[in-house]
């Protein structure tokens, strides 16, 4: 009796073992758990990239800049995932998510911006403006030697999040420019530099 107990016992264990197996092969060959939808296969373009719903509470903010020809404050947000795995002078880890989000800077009644304690601009509530990087594995490729940014897509939201239908050029155009060298960033690299 005590054999055939064992048995069964051994046999359900394996009965797990293989269903555990096969869950975690579905999820490594396509990234499909329960309930998860098939990526479509990749075209260039904005519509890669979805802005996270939990971005704001989620993020690092790892850079602020005030932008005086603008008149607005730039905060720069990276995933916390991308942020763990970067190292300096390396490329950023494929999954990395920066977020370059504006807000306007309070004006004095001259229209010059308002300044806090140390110098830097008051920000008004509220994003006007949100610019989105990701890379990704295998992204970039359809894209010409004039404007490929290795594996990064570029696309724009409004301050709500919603998306822009907006010509991504100028973005492929400028990283490409001045930062190639710096895996097609600007901020991000320099911080990555400068936290070692």
């Amino acid at each position: 009796m005590r054999g055939i107990n064992e048995a069964r016992g051994e046999r359900s264990m394996r009965v797990s073992m293989l269903a555990g197996a096969v869950a975690l092969g579905l999820v490594a060959v396509g990234g499909m758990g329960a309930g998860a939808q098939p990526r479509a296969p990749y075209t260039p373009g904005p519509h890669n990239i979805e802005l996270p719903a939990d971005w704001q509470a989620r993020f690092i903010r790892y850079a602020t800049v005030d932008k005086a020809d603008r008149k607005i404050i730039r905060h720069m947000y990276v995933n916390p995932e991308a942020y763990a795995a970067t190292r300096a002078g390396q490329p950023a880890p494929m999954g990395t998510l920066l977020i370059m989000a504006d807000t306007r800077a309070r004006l004095d009644a001259q229209g010059n911006p308002l300044l806090d304690t140390s110098g830097r601009f008051i920000p008004e509530p509220g994003w006007i403006a949100l610019g989105v990087q990701q890379k990704e594995a295998g992204w970039g490729e359809g894209y010409g030697p004039d404007q490929r940014n290795g594996n990064w897509e570029y696309a724009a939201f409004d301050g709500a999040g919603a998306r822009r239908n907006v010509s991504m050029n100028s973005c492929f155009g400028c990283h490409l420019g001045a930062r190639a060298q710096q895996d097609f960033t600007f901020t991000y690299w320099d911080h990555a530099v400068a936290r070692r």
